[in-house]
């Protein structure tokens, strides 16, 4: 029995209304809806709609592999940080890999390409693509099913 208060815990995969597959481990929360921020120090104007639909469902995750897509609350501090709109004019960071490496989206293009790039280095010359599109990037960071 559930403590008064407790959040649910969601399974190890879970499909979600907007066609994306939330990859969360056992100690990720349930997705609730939750309001989007759109005022605020450090608030990433344009946000691609694909992250949006995505933190209606999830506010972020954290793969067993490290890889981790930014909540709702922590993407305008991030992208502060690494001060991505002066180093990539019209992206958004929206996760890393632990290790380093940022993935990115188009601010303005709703079917934007996932790009990667060092931290350190934003200069979007040098992004590399990972994934055609955002919701296919989702699906790609889901573990793969047992044989």
């Amino acid at each position: 029995m559930a403590r008064r208060g407790a959040i649910p815990r969601r399974a190890t995969r879970t499909s979600v209304r907007c066609g994306m597959m939330a990859v969360v481990n056992a100690e990720t929360p349930a997705a609730l809806p939750r309001r989007i921020p759109t005022d605020g120090p450090g608030i990433v104007p344009g946000l691609p709609e694909p992250l949006r639909a995505w933190w209606e469902v999830t506010d972020g995750l954290m793969t067993d592999a490290g890889v981790t897509v930014y909540g709702a609350a922590s993407v305008g501090e991030r992208n502060a940080t690494y001060e991505v709109a002066r180093y990539a004019p019209g992206f958004v960071l929206v996760g890393d890999d632990s290790g380093g490496r940022g993935f990115l989206l188009r601010a303005d293009d709703p079917s934007s390409a996932v790009y990667s790039s060092d931290l350190g280095d934003l200069g979007p010359e040098d992004f590399e693509v990972e994934s055609p599109d955002f919701r296919t990037w989702i699906e790609s960071l889901r573990p793969a099913s047992p044989r």
